[in-house]
C-alpha cells in the first residue's frame, strides 16, 4: 500500500478495541493526531487512567495490528495519552470508583498488607488514580508499611483520608493509639466499614484496593453487601499448609458472589544475596499449580526478599519499587491485575440505578 487516506486509516484503527470499552477507537473519539509522511504513519491516541500500566503494551500492539494491515514498508509510530474517562458513581454508597478490588488471604503471616502497597502503587506510578482502604479494623498494617500517622480529617462531614505519596489511605490504624486493641463485634465492623465507604471524600478513582483482614470472617459479606466489588486478589505462600487456607479464602469469596480475579504466589523464592543462589524456602509454584486448579488466573510471584521486610518494618516499603530484584515482579503483577480488571468489567459491567417513580 503506497497510499493512504485518513479514512482507510480511521478504518484500520477502529478495528482496535479499546481495552476499558471494547468498542473502536475511533467511535470511541480516542484518536487525537493522523500524521503521514512518505512512508512514515505517526498517530496519537488517547487511553483511560485505568489500563495505564499497559499504555506501553498497547501502542506496541496497535502499531503490530497497523503494520500487519499496512505492510512492512510502512515506519509506524503510536504515541499514547490520557483520554478522560469519569468513574461513575457506584450506588447505594456514591463511591465514585471504576475498580473496587478486595485483597485478602485464608490466613496471615503471607505478606497481604505488603503485596496490597505495593500494588496500590504500581498501579500510581503507572498513572491510575488509585487510593486503600484498610479494612483490616482488628490489625491495621497499612499505616506501619508506609510509616503515616497522620490522622484523617473531617471537612463538611465527609472523612478526609490521608494522604501518602499521592494515594489516599483510610485505616483504624490511623484513629486508635498503636497499642490500643480494637474489640468489636460483627455489626460494628460493619458500620465503621459503611462509613469509611460512603462517608469519606476518595475524590474520583479508578481503583480502590480493600486490604482485608485475614480469614473468612464478617468483613468480606459486609464488603459485597455494601459495594459492587469487581473481584478479589488472594495472596497466599506456596506450600501446601497456606494453600490450604487460601482455598478456603477463593470458596468465601466465591459464596458471597464475588469474581477472585487472580492469585498471588509472595515469598515464592529467595536469592541469596552473598552468592546469589537461589533458594525455595517454602517451595515455589504452589499458587500456580492451585489456581489452575481451582480454574481462576494466576497472576504473578514476588520473590522472599528481606529488604522487603526491612523497608516494611521501617515504613519505607515504597522503596521497593525502585529496587531491580523486586521492582520487575511487582511491575508484572501491577499489569496482570488490570488486564483482569479490564477482563471482569467486560464480562459484568456495572450497570446505572435508576430513580423509580412512583
Amino acid at each position: 500500500m503506497d497510499s493512504l487516506s485518513t479514512q482507510e486509516i480511521n478504518r484500520l484503527l477502529d478495528e482496535f478495541a479499546d481495552p476499558e470499552t471494547g468498542r473502536g477507537l475511533v467511535r470511541e473519539g480516542q484518536v487525537r493526531a493522523i500524521t503521514v509522511h512518505d512512508r512514515s504513519l505517526q498517530v496519537e491516541v488517547g487511553f483511560s487512567r485505568l489500563v495505564a500500566p499497559l499504555w506501553a503494551d498497547l501502542a506496541r500492539r496497535l502499531e503490530g495490528h497497523l503494520s500487519s494491515r499496512l505492510g512492512n514498508q510502512w515506519t509506524i509510530r503510536v504515541n499514547v495519552a490520557e483520554h478522560p474517562r469519569p468513574a461513575q458513581k457506584l450506588e447505594p454508597i456514591g463511591l465514585a470508583a471504576k475498580a473496587v478490588v478486595a485483597i485478602g488471604s485464608g490466613k496471615g503471616g503471607v505478606g497481604k498488607s505488603t503485596v496490597t502497597v505495593l500494588l496500590a502503587y504500581g498501579l500510581r506510578r503507572a498513572g491510575a488514580h488509585v487510593a486503600i482502604l484498610d479494612a483490616d479494623v482488628f490489625g491495621p498494617s497499612i499505616p506501619h508499611l508506609l510509616g503515616a500517622s497522620d490522622r484523617p480529617t473531617v471537612v463538611d462531614n465527609k472523612i478526609i483520608p490521608v494522604l501518602v505519596n499521592d494515594v489516599p489511605i483510610l485505616s483504624m490504624g490511623l484513629l486508635v493509639p498503636e497499642r490500643e486493641a480494637v474489640i468489636w463485634r460483627g455489626p460494628m465492623v460493619h458500620n465503621v466499614l459503611m462509613q469509611f465507604l460512603r462517608d469519606t471524600n476518595w475524590g474520583e478513582l479508578d481503583y480502590l484496593l480493600v486490604d482485608m483482614p485475614p480469614g473468612t470472617g464478617d468483613v468480606a459479606i459486609s464488603l459485597s453487601q455494601l459495594v459492587p466489588l469487581t473481584g478479589a486478589v488472594v495472596v497466599c505462600t506456596p506450600q501446601d499448609l497456606a494453600l490450604l487456607d487460601a482455598v478456603k479464602a477463593v470458596t468465601m469469596f466465591r459464596r458471597v458472589n464475588v469474581e477472585v480475579l487472580g492469585m498471588v504466589e509472595n515469598m515464592s523464592y529467595f536469592i541469596c544475596p552473598g552468592c546469589g543462589s537461589r533458594h525455595e524456602i517454602f517451595g515455589h509454584g504452589g499458587a500456580r499449580s492451585k489456581a489452575t486448579e481451582l480454574g481462576i488466573p494466576f497472576l504473578g510471584e514476588i520473590p522472599l526478599h528481606v529488604d522487603i521486610r526491612v523497608r516494611g518494618d521501617s515504613g519505607q516499603v515504597l522503596a521497593c519499587l525502585d529496587d531491580p530484584r523486586v521492582s520487575p515482579a511487582i511491575e508484572n503483577l501491577t499489569k496482570r491485575l488490570v488486564e483482569e480488571v479490564i477482563n471482569e468489567r467486560r464480562r459484568r459491567p456495572v450497570l446505572r440505578q435508576l430513580t423509580v417513580i412512583h
